[in-house]
């Protein structure tokens, strides 16, 4: 199925001419001038110039395809064209592009096509709160509502979790090596384990009712649960329909406020506009970000029930809370949503990334892989030791931008951009089951050496 907002014709499969420029000179001036912290250009070295729909190209004209998507940022692909051009429209009439949390127009049409579009036809009751333009803000933004909603301090992760990198997303987090970047201990978070994270035969809620039922647990009445329904880095663990419904009923019975981290996961990812749709769940607080603006905008709400919307005016304020070219693309973004084409395109997509990850599972038993995730966030966990990050950097060098993910970066994960064509899918399943061959080769090449 293909899928084009209205009016934007299928754009070519070849770049722009541009004159090329040698990607070490780029790659230098990283090297020298960049902070060490960089990541993602170590993983990808090429320096990108263009992207449109679901390919990139570097400097020197390759092109890749991208089942990278920007960290799960780009739903519709690089500059979807109408969205582009309804920015490139704003700007040439002189809207405004930066009011902190001003009233403006681009405000009041994104809010009203939001509720018309998302919340209206599902039934849910939010207000929407602009809390800067990361997700690691929505969640700073949940946890304070929470507690202030509450009078309680503390708040429940759960293991294998990631929030982010600010210091109270840092604490719901479970990942060593990020919180270790702190600096100071992180506080105010009670551990739970996630669904499946001590066996497919348990229960995990069972331990979390225990708990809070025993006044010798050492566990406080908590303000606020957050979880995620896909903990997209935690491997791509994928909490069931049952569980998250089960988590909700003990929120209510113990007067906790459910917040749902919906930041990777939600404006479609898994196929319903938020995550957790299928298990019928009408959280507290929902937080997203990521593909709202849906072409890389810096943009992030923190939706509170009315009843819960608690701060004072400027209890919580920041000069980036209304990001106006953000903005005028989600709105132009959520026309995507005013039919089901989206979702079902996401769905016959999702059984083809599935069928494609099945066919390398069969074809290589020796890779002992397991595919996790749904929708179009799905991957293979493979239990040897750095092979994942070998493969993904054999498929990059092939022109597939695929990274990893997981505690120990064990697991592939490929997040496409919603509306991925068909033969850009397949050829890059393709690329990475090459990728796969190869390793699998080098590897017992290397044990008939030893």
């Amino acid at each position: 199925m293909t899928l084009q907002t209205p009016s934007t014709p299928i754009p070519p499969r070849s770049a722009p001419h541009r004159p090329p420029a040698p990607a070490s000179l780029g790659l230098a001036v990283i090297e020298a001038h960049e902070s060490q912290v960089r990541y993602y250009c170590r993983q990808f070295p090429a320096i990108f110039a263009q992207g449109r729909g679901s390919a990139i190209w570097d400097e020197g004209g390759r092109r890749y395809i991208d089942f990278f998507a920007g960290a799960g940022a780009l739903n519709y692909g690089h500059n979807p064209p109408a969205i582009k051009d309804r920015l490139i429209r704003y700007l040439t009439e002189d809207g405004i592009g930066h009011a902190l949390d001003m009233a403006t127009t681009a405000k009041v049409h994104f809010i009203k096509r939001f509720n018309d579009v998302i919340l209206s036809p599902r039934g849910l009751r939010y207000r929407l709160m602009f809390p800067g333009p990361a997700g690691a803000d929505a969640i700073e933004c949940a946890v304070k509502v929470a507690r202030r909603a509450t009078g309680r301090a503390n708040v429940v992760g759960f293991t294998n979790a990631r929030h982010g990198m600010s210091q109270g997303a840092l604490a719901l987090s479970g990942n060593d090596f990020e919180r270790s970047g702190a600096g100071l201990p992180l506080s105010g978070v009670d551990r739970m384990p996630y669904d499946g994270y001590l066996g497919p035969n348990i229960d995990t809620l069972d331990y979390f009712e225990r708990v809070l039922e025993d006044s010798g647990s050492g566990i406080d009445l908590p303000a606020a649960v957050v979880v995620e329904t896909v903990q997209v880095e935690g491997g791509l663990a994928v909490a069931s329909d049952s569980w998250l419904a089960r988590l909700q009923a003990i929120c209510r019975a113990h007067g906790i406020l459910l917040i749902v981290d919906d930041s990777q996961t939600g404006c479609g990812r898994t196929g319903s506009f938020f995550s957790f749709e299928p298990a019928g769940l009408e959280p507290d607080i929902v937080c997203l970000s990521r593909a709202l603006s849906g072409c890389g905008l810096p943009f992030a709400v923190t939706l509170v029930k009315p009843e819960y919307d608690c701060l004072a005016p400027g209890q919580h304020n920041a000069a980036f809370r209304g990001n106006n070219l953000a903005f005028v693309a989600a709105h132009e973004a959520l026309r995507y949503w005013q039919t089901p084409e989206l979702s079902d395109a996401i769905e016959e997509r999702a059984a083809e990334l599935h069928a494609g990850l099945a066919g390398i599972v069969a074809h290589y038993p020796d890779l002992r892989a397991e595919i996790r995730g749904r929708g179009l966030i799905q991957g293979l966990r493979i239990p040897e030791t750095g092979l994942a990050e070998c493969i993904a950097g054999t498929a990059f060098a092939h022109g597939l931008v695929v990274e990893t993910a997981g505690a120990d970066s064990d697991v592939i994960k490929v997040m496409p951009a919603l509306t991925i064509e068909a033969e850009d899918l397949a050829q890059g399943l393709e690329i990475l089951k090459g990728a796969v061959a190869e390793q699998l080769d080098q590897r017992a090449l290397s044990h008939r050496h030893v």
